[in-house]
């Protein structure tokens, strides 16, 4: 029977999920800052993605599309590529790496939603549910635990080891317990 693979092998695989992961978040963001004219709203990517939403979505998210959403569309619009390339970098350089998997998972959840279909196979056969699975992996394991700046701050987080002393001690004179009253 051959032996199972150190746990470093796994932590090493982790992590380049976890890189890769953010690798694939900014190769989200960063465009939606580098070419805003075609993302922000009044005739960028983000109006249309809401307008279609606000079609095929399902209740209650359809609701929160129409009251919390389009009357917001330019502060949302930032708020997600803003966490889109927060995401990113937190996954890629391995800093807060569950909170960066907790952003992951609730971006793409929105946009599955926002499809309305986020209970059907669609949804499954989706890339942004396959983005969702990789960011659930970086929200339930610590993936930033090798290769990251996790790893430098349990390092440095953690305490000396205890060893135990052997101290001697006078003997006692008398006797020890107290007199029968």
């Amino acid at each position: 029977m051959k032996p199972l693979p150190s746990s470093s092998r796994y932590a090493a695989w982790l992590a380049l999920v976890r890189i890769l992961t953010g690798l694939m978040w900014l190769s989200h963001g960063v465009p939606k800052f580098t070419q805003s004219a075609a993302f922000m709203p009044p005739n960028g990517f983000m109006a249309m993605y809401v307008a279609h939403g606000l079609q095929t979505s399902a209740e209650p998210y359809h609701t929160f599309l129409a009251t919390v959403v389009a009357p917001n569309l330019a502060l949302f619009a930032e708020l997600v590529r803003l966490g889109e390339v927060l995401v990113g970098l937190l996954l890629l350089l391995g800093a807060l790496t569950r909170l960066g998997g907790l952003g992951g998972v609730l971006l793409t959840l929105n946009y599955i939603s926002a499809r309305g279909h986020l209970l059907s196979t669609t949804s499954f056969q989706s890339l942004d549910f396959g983005l969702l699975v990789l960011s659930l992996i970086s929200l339930g394991l610590p993936t930033g635990r090798f290769f990251g700046v996790d790893a430098l701050l349990a390092r440095a987080k953690r305490a000396p080891p205890v060893r135990a002393q052997f101290v001697e001690e006078p003997p006692l004179k008398g006797p020890t317990a107290p007199p029968n009253a």
